[in-house]
Order: C-alpha cells, then sequence, then structure tokens
C-alpha cells in the first residue's frame, strides 16, 4: 500500500487528516506514533525531526507528507476522490485556506494551551496564558456562531478541508470552555460534524484513549 499514516489516535490534528481520508475511502496504512516510548519517538523523528505528528508517508512517490493542512492538500492533489477539500475556485479555495487556519490557531491552539497547562508541574501553571487563550475561544466562538447562522458546513453547503479543521478543534474545544449553551448555531453545526461518519469513525477509534485526556470525560 503506498501510503502510510504516522499519528496518534488521540490528537487532534492528526484527526484533520484522518477525517480527509475516511470521507474518500483512501486506501492507506496507520503507524501509531507513542513519543513517550524511545523506540517509537526515535523511528517516528528518523521520518520527521521535527517530531510534530502527523505524517503521511507516500511510497509510490517517494514523498514525506508533515502537517494535517499539507498533508490533506496533498491527498486532494495526488489522491483525489468524491469529496474536493479546497475548492478548485480561486476565491472560494482562498477562503477555504483562511477557515482552516482560523480553526487551527484560533481554536486548536488555545485550547491546546488550556490542556497543556493543566500538566503542568504543581507550580508552573501559566493562569494568565490560559486566561488570554480563553479568551481567543470566546472570540472566535462569536465569530463562528455569526457564520454559521446561515451556513450547513463551514463554507456553506460543501464539506471541505475547514470542515476537517473544525471538527477535532470544536470536539476538544468544548471541553475546556464549552459552548453548547450559549452558541446556538455553533452548537447544531458541532453537532452535524459529529453525525458525519467519517469524524464518527475517528471518534470511535480515538475512544480508547480518552482516558489519557486531563479533563472530563469525553465520551
Amino acid at each position: 500500500m503506498s501510503l502510510t499514516y504516522h499519528f496518534h489516535p488521540l490528537a487532534s490534528f492528526c484527526h484533520k487528516p484522518l477525517i480527509a481520508l475516511y470521507e474518500n475511502d483512501t486506501p492507506f496504512e496507520t503507524v501509531l506514533v507513542d513519543l513517550g516510548d524511545e523506540s517509537s519517538s526515535a523511528e517516528f523523528r528518523e521520518l520527521w525531526p521535527v517530531g510534530k505528528m502527523p505524517v503521511l508517508r507516500d511510497a509510490a512517490r517517494d514523498r514525506i507528507v508533515p502537517e494535517s493542512t499539507i498533508i490533506i492538500e496533498y491527498l486532494d492533489r495526488y489522491y483525489p476522490g468524491a469529496v474536493r477539500f479546497v475548492p478548485y475556485d480561486p476565491e472560494e479555495a482562498w477562503r477555504t485556506r483562511l477557515a482552516d487556519r482560523f480553526y487551527d490557531l484560533y481554536v486548536q491552539e488555545p485550547m491546546q494551551k488550556i490542556v497543556v497547562d493543566r500538566i503542568r508541574p504543581a507550580g508552573q501553571h501559566d493562569a494568565f496564558g490560559v486566561e488570554q487563550a480563553r479568551a481567543t475561544l470566546r472570540t472566535a466562538y462569536g465569530m463562528i456562531e455569526r457564520d454559521m447562522a446561515s451556513r450547513t458546513w463551514a463554507m456553506g453547503d460543501a464539506f471541505t478541508m475547514a470542515d476537517c479543521a473544525a471538527a477535532p478543534a470544536l470536539f476538544y474545544a468544548e471541553k475546556v470552555e464549552p459552548f453548547a449553551a450559549t452558541h446556538k448555531h455553533m452548537a447544531a453545526y458541532f453537532d452535524r460534524l459529529l453525525n458525519r461518519s467519517s469524524f464518527a469513525r475517528v471518534l470511535k477509534e480515538a475512544k480508547p484513549y480518552f482516558h489519557m485526556f486531563p479533563t472530563q470525560n469525553l465520551n
């Protein structure tokens, strides 16, 4: 099989390309990376010395493809399917890329800031940084609520790369800065994402690892 996906099932950024792979039933194999295991970590860093997941290995084209957004764009170009993740139209394409960046930078990253702070050693927490992260999330929530008042998916009627980014970002963000009771349009969008078969499959496979997430029960 040409494609091998190096990832961890709990990692939110790893969920993004998985959604894309499942959307188009793209054949691939997986390698579970455990950065806490010396052997697994060393093997992964041979592939990608930065040590950040996910990474896609394409044996047929002899390519190493890191970064979740780049992986989805790569799949769109070289392994296309029924779902087009970045539209052909240039105007829609840049807007989709912007939405993808929005969910990564203003939902995923502040969410991760809050999560990481919870596992810091005693006396080394960053209360100011956490409150900044929460403020960023609240601003992002307001923008999403406004947009989703008139849309089915992040960009409108079509499921795109932006939705691949939104799904895991919102799943974990809701656990650290809940929005379901306060942002009805956003909550309805999130519910559609949860019921999308590709994302439901990702979450089902992640469930055995949910106990590792340092917050409330994820079930």
